[in-house]
Parts: C-alpha cells; sequence; structure tokens
C-alpha cells in the first residue's frame, strides 16, 4: 500500500470511500481521529492517528493526496509531509489553490527530490455516485504512478480526467471551470426569478424539468435547481441570498485582465456575489441621495 489520503471532509471522504469501493488500497488521517475511524470502519481502509503515522503506514514510492482547505492550511501540510517523505514521494494538492501557488510549491518540492501535482477536482458531494472531474498538472511520470487512482475516481478509466500539463496546469484549468460556473448559475438565479415574479403562476420545478430534454440550456445545474425547488419549494423561504465565493472567481477574472480578455458575465457574477453579503448597500443608497438631490424622486427613509 503506499496511497495516503490527507482531509476526509465531504470532498476527501467521498474520495477515499470511491477509491475503496473501487478496490484501491489506502490508508487515510484527518485531524479529527473519529472521523478517520469511523471512515476506516465504514469502508475498511487503514487509519492513521497522525500525519507521521500515515507516512509510516504507506510504502515508499509514497503518494500523498491533500484534500484540503486551499491557502494557509495546504501551506502547512504540505511543508509538514516534505520533512517526512523520502525522494521520489509524491504530494498531490486537491484544493481550491491558486495555480501560482502550486507552481512555486512544485518547484520547492523539487529541490527535495519530491513530486508534486496540482489537482482541479470538480464532482462535489455528487461525486462518489458520479465519479470526479479531474484536471491534473505534473510530469508524465508522476500521472503514470497516479493512473490507476483517477482512472477508479474519474466517471469511466477512460474520460473525466485529463493531464493537462506541466505544474500549475491543473488547478489553472480548474480556475477556470469556476469562473465559468459562476457565470452560469449567475444567469439560472437570473432566469428563475423573472418566472418566479411573474403574473403567471408557474412550477419552476416542472419549468427546469421540461427545459432538461432537448433544451439547449439543459445542464447538470439545470437538474440542481429543479431538485432545489421540489425539495425546498419553489419560494425558498428558508434560505438568505448570501452567496460565498471560493476564491477561484476573483483569480479567473484577474487572469483576464492580466490578458486584456473581455469577460463580463464571469466578473458581473463576481459582483452579485460580493452584493449578496450587503443588508443593504451604501453605494444603493447613494444612488437613491442623488437621484434625490438632481430630480426630487422619492426616497425610502430606514
Amino acid at each position: 500500500m503506499n496511497f495516503g489520503m490527507l482531509g476526509l471532509g465531504r470532498m476527501g471522504g467521498n474520495m477515499a470511500r470511491r477509491l475503496r469501493r473501487g478496490g484501491r488500497e489506502l490508508a487515510a488521517w484527518n485531524l479529527e481521529g473519529d472521523v478517520t475511524a469511523a471512515l476506516a470502519k465504514e469502508t475498511g481502509l487503514a487509519a492513521a492517528k497522525t500525519l507521521e503515522d500515515l507516512v509510516v503506514r504507506l510504502e515508499p514510492p509514497r503518494i500523498v493526496w491533500l484534500m484540503l482547505p486551499a491557502g494557509d492550511v495546504t501551506e502547512k501540510h504540505v511543508e509538514a509531509l516534505a520533512k517526512l517523505l523520502a525522494p521520489d514521494d509524491l504530494i498531490v494538492d486537491g484544493a481550491n489553490s491558486w495555480y501560482r501557488d502550486s507552481m512555486r510549491r512544485a518547484e520547492s518540492l523539487a529541490k527535495r527530490k519530491l513530486a508534486f501535482c496540482d489537482a482541479g477536482v470538480s464532482g462535489g458531494v455528487w461525486g462518489l455516485k458520479e465519479g470526479y472531474a479531474l484536471m491534473l498538472g505534473s510530469s508524465e511520470s508522476s500521472i503514470a504512478r497516479l493512473r490507476p487512482y483517477l482512472e477508479t475516481l474519474a466517471p469511466a478509466p477512460d474520460r473525466g480526467w485529463l493531464h493537462c500539463g506541466p505544474a500549475g496546469a491543473g488547478h489553472y484549468v480548474k480556475m477556470i471551470h469556476n469562473g465559468i460556473e459562476y457565470g452560469m448559475m449567475q444567469a439560472y438565479a437570473e432566469g428563475f426569478e423573472i418566472l418566479h415574479a411573474s403574473d403567471y403562476k408557474l412550477d419552476l420545478a416542472a419549468v427546469a424539468d421540461v427545459w432538461m430534454y432537448g433544451s439547449v440550456v439543459r445542464s447538470w445545474l439545470l437538474e440542481l435547481a429543479g431538485r432545489a425547488f421540489k425539495a425546498q419549494g419553489q419560494d425558498l423561504e428558508h434560505l438568505k441570498g448570501w452567496v460565498a465565493d471560493s476564491g477561484e472567481g476573483r483569480w479567473t477574472v484577474q487572469e483576464a485582465i492580466d490578458h486584456d480578455v473581455p469577460a463580463p458575465v464571469i466578473t458581473l457574477s463576481l459582483l452579485t456575489r460580493f452584493r449578496s453579503r450587503q443588508d443593504d448597500s451604501y453605494g444603493a443608497k447613494v444612488l437613491a441621495a442623488l437621484r434625490n438631490e438632481f430630480g426630487g424622486h422619492a426616497v425610502k427613509a430606514e
């Protein structure tokens, strides 16, 4: 056994489950030991008690796949692993990391004779059943070592995973993937809001369902919208319209600016997410004040 998984949250845990269902042997470690123990009992994977224990349980040359939050958490654990691993071991970062961080990590680890692969992973909570789309940046030799695991994680051995190029390429492609996702989600959100506000008593779940057959706007996101309307009611009364962003939308917009590429839809979808987090926009107050000043238009007081 030479494959280890570090981080058993919603994505990492289900990826470990899919690997085990595909007959792959692996050891795993999570900061919360009870999570590791429960998953080991469920799937038969080897539960490591510490990061050091995870490394010891693996035979060299090792592969350790990290499914941790991007940023400081991933940085900390990559550095900790680098001190424990041996030459020719391979670290895989499956977080939504910035591609330039992945390039830097690959260069730094290479000086220690350690291999690195950045893996953009898409599939969310449905990946366990449907498989994951995997976008990979690394050397050909590292991809060859990972291939059996990629074929198990993907929807099928021969599709759903791609060696995009050298270090950083996988996370770069995933970054743009998420930027496109922002724009698609915003278009659906606006369209369904117009339908919801119309004078017709429309069944939005039924609309989503009919669009899924033969329509040019059919997609998995549309299918999920229909599921949400059926499960939560089309008024979505219990939800607050507050939308976070993972950071990849911002990086996509910055990349577009850096390369002089007009990307108005993705950019505006990102800005709309920012607006969703304001209970009352100061900018909107300024607009109301200006309309009142130059035209005497009515304003609403707090």
